[in-house]
C-alpha cells in the first residue's frame, strides 16, 4: 500500500499501465509476502498456531525466488515491447523540482509499532480470554487490535494533511474493499464450515485428495487444493484448514511433514494471487489504480492474465518442489 502510489506516479507518461499493476499484484501483494509472517495473512495465522518466525524464510525462499525471477523476466520482455510500441516516451520533468527528502517521518516509528503489536501477539501468551458470541475472543489479540487502532489515530493526527493530498490519498479503495470483504468473510462461513468438516463433510471427497491411500499426505494435492480454494476463498481461513487437515501439529509440520507445510504455505500465499478476491490487498490494489484513472481488467480479465502467467509458473513450482 506504501509502494502503489509511487508506482502509478512513476508509469503516469505511458499509454500502458495495466500490466505494471497486475504484476504489482503478482510481485509485491503476494508472492513478495513468502518470507515471514508480516508478509502475508495465512503465514501470520501459522505463526499464532505455532510454526517459527523464521520457517518460512528458510523453507519458502527458494520457491519464492523460482517464482520472482520468471515474473521479472516476463514482465521486462513485456514491458520492453509495450514502451518501444509507446514510441519510447519520456516522463516531463516538473516545472519546479523538488529536493529529495522524507515527509511523514514520524510514521516510520509507528509503522515500527504496528510489527511490534503484531509480533506480540503471537510471541505473548497470557492464557485469558474472553467468551463472546460463541467464540474465544483472547487477550493478546484484544489488545494489538487496541494498539493499531490507536496507531492508526496517531498517524492521522501527527501527519500533516498536505502529505496525504499530495500523495492522492483518500478513503474510497478502503472503503470499497471493506464492503466487498464483508461480504465475502460473510458468504464463506459455510464453505469453510463444510471443508472444517473433513471427510465427513459434503466435500469429504475433496479433503481425502490430500491423502494417499496409505494416508500419507500428498503434496502436490495440498499445493493446489490450498491454492486453488485461496483463490476464491481468501487465503488467511483456507490455510488454516488445510493446516489442520495435515494434523495441525506445528512442531510434526516443521519436521517430518516440512514439505507439507511448505506446500500449505506456498499455495496459500503464492495463489492468492490467481483473483482480486484471494488476498485482500490485490482489490485495494486494483481501487487505487483505478481511482488514478488506470482502467484495469474485469474480474475474469484479471483471471485470463493469472491464468496465462502463474499457471505454469505454479506447474515449474510443483514439479520442483513437490513431485
Amino acid at each position: 500500500m506504501l509502494m502503489i502510489r509511487p508506482v502509478l506516479r512513476a508509469n503516469d507518461h505511458r499509454r500502458s499501465q495495466v500490466h505494471v499493476v497486475v504484476f504489482f499484484i503478482f510481485l509485491v501483494a503476494n508472492i513478495g509476502g513468502a518470507l515471514t509472517p508480516l508478509g502475508d495473512p495465512p503465514l501470520f495465522l501459522g505463526f499464532l498456531k505455532g510454526v517459527s518466525f523464521f520457517w518460512p524464510m528458510t523453507h519458502m525462499i527458494l520457491p519464492m525466488l523460482v517464482c520472482v525471477a520468471i515474473l521479472l523476466a516476463v514482465f521486462f520482455i513485456l514491458d520492453t515491447i509495450l514502451y518501444r510500441r509507446e514510441g519510447a516516451p519520456k516522463p516531463q520533468a516538473p516545472e519546479t523540482p523538488e529536493k529529495f527528502g522524507l515527509d511523514g517521518k514520524i510514521n516510520l516509528l509507528l509503522l515500527a509499532g504496528v510489527v511490534c503489536a503484531v509480533l506480540m501477539s503471537g510471541v505473548w501468551k497470557p492464557g485469558i480470554a474472553v467468551h463472546v458470541t460463541g467464540f474465544d475472543v483472547e487477550l493478546q489479540n484484544v489488545v494489538r487490535d487496541l494498539l493499531l487502532a490507536t496507531i492508526a489515530l496517531a498517524s492521522l493526527k501527527l501527519t500533516a494533511i498536505e502529505n496525504r493530498k499530495a500523495n492522492d490519498f483518500n478513503w474510497f479503495p478502503i472503503l470499497e474493499v471493506a464492503k466487498l470483504f464483508i461480504g465475502i468473510f460473510l458468504t464463506i462461513v459455510p464453505a469453510i464450515a463444510i471443508l472444517k468438516a473433513g471427510e465427513s463433510g459434503a466435500l469429504g471427497w475433496l479433503v481425502a485428495l490430500v491423502s494417499g491411500p496409505d494416508g500419507a499426505p500428498q503434496d502436490v494435492a495440498y499445493f493446489w487444493l490450498t491454492g486453488g480454494l485461496s483463490s476464491f476463498l481468501d487465503n488467511a481461513p483456507t490455510y488454516v484448514v488445510f493446516f489442520n487437515a495435515a494434523g495441525g501439529d506445528a512442531q510434526a509440520l516443521m519436521g517430518p511433514l516440512a514439505s507439507t507445510l511448505l506446500a500449505i504455505s506456498a499455495g496459500a500465499v503464492f495463489m492468492g494471487a490467481n483473483t482480486y478476491i484471494g488476498n485482500a490487498p490485490n482489490f485495494m490494489v486494483r481501487a487505487i489504480a483505478e481511482d488514478r484513472g488506470v482502467r484495469m481488467p474485469s474480474f475474469f480479465g484479471y483471471m485470463a492474465w493469472s491464468s496465462a502467467i502463474l499457471m505454469p509458473i505454479f506447474g515449474v513450482v510443483t514439479l520442483i518442489f513437490f513431485i
